[in-house]
């Protein structure tokens, strides 16, 4: 065979593996676009199916099937929802901070008052969905927490950036509060190293 013979048989073949690797990654980018299309999907619906549980337990005064004691509470449970008018963000509150939970809402964190009971309110999000509008809070700005029983106000009063093993900003209080928890930077690729968080008392 000759060097001529072997450089086109050669080029040939980065041809061939050329081909192979862009029709892989088109593949690779279409898959992974629509599994994210229906992640984004699921969680709408069970937004929907959330908010409408929640909307017809507090017309039919049933509050025990949304909002359970600390003691029942399981992960998943429907225990409100949250609003913050001027960031246009309204989103269910659940039981838990697995990622499967937060896939689909905001978390309560486990240990901390429930919605609607005085103390400290504890609740996570994601930074790149639910919680993503954190971004722009403002100090002043208004809280809703709605129950099944109950529409509780709050204000924010600080906004702080720590680091994730600070756990004292979970701390209980006397006084009825809330703590909103999300990852930071915002942009940040990859697991983000600190955490924003923004604290709100009742009004």
């Amino acid at each position: 065979m000759t060097p001529r013979t072997e450089q086109k048989n050669f080029g040939l073949r980065s041809l061939v593996f050329l081909r192979w690797t862009r029709t892989f990654l088109f593949l690779l980018g279409a898959l992974t676009v629509s599994y994210v299309g229906l992640m984004l999907l699921h969680a709408r619906n069970y937004q929907e199916v959330a908010m409408s549980a929640l909307a017809g337990q507090m017309q039919a005064g049933e509050p025990s099937k949304v909002m359970p004691s600390r003691s029942v509470a399981k992960e998943g449970d429907v225990l409100g929802r949250i609003e913050i008018q001027r960031l246009g963000m309204m989103v269910a509150i659940v039981q838990g901070t697995t990622s499967r939970t937060l896939g689909v809402g905001v978390g309560h964190i486990a240990g901390t008052a429930l919605p609607g009971e005085p103390g400290n309110i504890g609740i996570a999000g994601h930074r790149d969905t639910y919680f993503r509008a954190l971004k722009d809070i403002h100090l002043g700005d208004e809280i809703r927490i709605q129950t099944a029983t109950s529409l509780s106000r709050y204000k924010v009063d600080t906004v702080r950036i720590v680091s994730p093993d600070d756990i004292g900003v979970l701390a209980p209080s006397a006084a009825s509060a809330i703590t909103l928890v999300t990852c930071y930077p915002f942009h940040f690729i990859g697991a983000a190293p600190q955490r924003f968080v923004v604290h709100a008392s009742q009004e």
